[in-house]
């Protein structure tokens, strides 16, 4: 009987929490009474004026994916009374906690869909055409990070751009798919849900951004590592056509893009739910939104979490899509760092007080990379590196980022028109989670680092010297003139080569004592791409 009375409250409440998820809603208070405040069609919202221009933060973009709404598509925000207070960011959607900034605490909130609005504008928000805008996907495996993550203020000021920065649905809540939910899902394909957010958040700046100063005619989509990935899966969905004019992906390429099968998914689904005890396929999709988020969040670890191709939301994979000119035929700006596996071997060995040694090295090469170990031993020698660490982590970075970059290079240059860049500061400050540095250990131009030249990272502004502030302010001019006309220049900089008139040749971002912004056409051959290229297509 007990049994009983809770799942019908269970029931009940998420009745209620969907419901109200619909209706007017008083708006939060509003303290700042001579903040800026823009209407959008939810309604209206003050924000703060800053050194930089405009920021408006937290502003809902749909309804919240609570209760019954849970692993559902978003639905419209519901409209507000009086002004909402845009002052703070919203809730990060559910995740761990990590070692950046900010993350010390896990979150189990799923009230969490809202954006943040950067405008250069001080004074009232323009009307007419508008200003262009930058939308952005933030990284984290698609199971953490939120759009708080960059503070892009100083590059919005700079560029003339608005910037918009997402919060999306994670892990299990963002891409779960299972029998029960392809039942429910208009396509039959369920978990994509953090995707279909991320739409949903760009058809919200197609209809509001003007009250801010854009232009929604002039959107660009950009993101690095899993939000990478989101711009590729964005310019390979159907739904998402004409909602930008343009990409950007750093960091992104990895695996080629690829996402899960719905078979692959429904398979993990089905195992997913079997962890949380829902085994009983005609109860399994009410007895998971029972689960509190908690749960869901502790359950899903082992699991592997991305979008699903095989429905009308993504047809095919985004690299066939890319391919066979079946996605969205608009400019893209693509690029990888150097130096991207640094982050990763450091975290499997010299971050747990490990680091890898001489005798070690071959075993691990050959565990991390199977068949191919042996090779993988001769293009990778220990003794040509400072320390075998260094060597695992070149070895990572090549497979996963350097040469899939290239190769999407490759597939996006038969429909579209692709600017190749590689960021190599070598020199760069190691990002927030990694700082202090660990001993003497070498990051170099590793993952994430690229972000600290191009916004706030964390909301910190990095430590640069002379010649990375240089470096900062030409890369800002390029993904700013990017943003503005398509097209990446910099005052007294190369012009960024495209894949289509250059194919391999990338431009190589570095401080001036490391030789400047020069172009490099032999990128492939540096980072081994004609083993790890056959190993793809195997």
């Amino acid at each position: 009987m007990r049994l009983r009375t809770h799942r019908a409250a269970l029931g009940l409440a998420a009745l209620a929490a969907s419901v109200a998820a619909l209706l007017p809603m008083p708006a939060q208070a509003a303290p700042h009474g001579d903040g800026p405040v823009v209407r959008t069609a939810s309604g209206a919202v003050r924000g703060e004026s800053t050194p930089e221009g405009q920021q408006f933060l937290g502003v809902p973009y749909a309804a919240q994916p609570v209760g019954a709404l849970r692993w559902k598509a978003p639905r419209a925000a519901p409209e507000w009374r009086g002004v909402r207070d845009a002052t703070r960011f919203a809730n990060k959607c559910v995740q761990t906690s990590s070692g950046d900034p900010g993350y010390e605490k896990p979150s189990y909130t799923e009230d969490c869909l809202a954006l943040n609005v950067y405008t250069p504008k001080q004074n009232a928000p323009r009307h007419g055409k508008g200003l262009p805008v930058m939308v952005w996907f933030h990284g984290g495996g698609l199971t953490a990070g939120a759009g708080q993550d960059i503070v892009p203020d100083t590059f919005a000021r700079t560029t003339g751009t608005v910037v918009v920065a997402v919060n999306y649905r994670l892990g299990a809540l963002g891409f779960l798919s299972a029998p029960g939910l392809d039942a429910e899902a208009q396509d039959t394909t369920s978990g994509n849900f953090g995707m279909q957010d991320q739409q949903a958040a760009l058809r919200w700046v197609r209809a509001n951004i003007g009250g801010f100063g854009g232009d929604p005619s002039a959107v660009t989509v950009a993101g690095e590592s899993a939000g990478g990935l989101s711009v590729c899966t964005q310019l390979a969905s159907p739904s998402a056509r004409g909602l930008f004019r343009a990409g950007i992906i750093e960091s992104g390429a990895y695996n080629d893009c690829a996402v899960r099968t719905k078979k692959t998914a429904a398979e993990q689904g089905t195992a997913f739910a079997a962890k949380l005890g829902c085994t009983d396929a005609r109860t399994a999709v009410a007895c998971l939104r029972g689960k509190s988020s908690k749960e869901v969040l502790e359950a899903q670890d082992g699991f592997s979490w991305s979008p699903v191709a095989g429905g009308t939301f993504l047809p095919v994979q985004p690299a066939a899509a890319f391919t066979e000119g079946k996605a969205a035929r608009v400019p893209v700006l693509n690029g990888a760092n150097k130096d991207e596996g640094r982050l990763f071997a450091f975290g499997m060995f010299d971050g747990r007080g490990t680091p890898l040694t001489p005798e070690a090295y071959p075993v691990a090469v050959k565990a991390l990379f199977g068949p191919l170990g042996d090779k993988v031993l001769a293009r990778y020698p220990v003794t040509a590196y400072t320390t075998p660490t260094i060597a695992i982590g070149t070895a990572i970075g090549d497979q996963m980022f350097a040469c899939s970059a290239l190769r999407l290079d490759r597939s996006l240059a038969t429909h579209n028109t692709v600017y190749t860049y590689e960021f190599a500061d070598r020199t760069s400050p190691p990002f927030a989670s990694t700082s202090p540095r660990p001993g003497d250990f070498d990051f170099g131009a590793m993952h994430v680092n690229e972000l600290q030249y191009l916004f706030k990272h964390f909301g910190l502004t990095s430590p640069f010297n002379a010649e990375q502030r240089r470096l900062s302010d030409q890369m800002v001019q390029y993904w700013g003139s990017f943003v503005r006309d398509g097209a990446p220049r910099a005052a007294g900089q190369p012009a960024m080569p495209t894949q289509n008139r250059t194919p391999g040749t990338v431009l190589s971002l570095k401080t001036a004592s490391a030789g400047g912004n020069t172009r490099d056409g032999k990128a492939a051959t540096d980072h081994q791409c004609d083993l790890w290229d056959a190993a793809a297509t195997a």
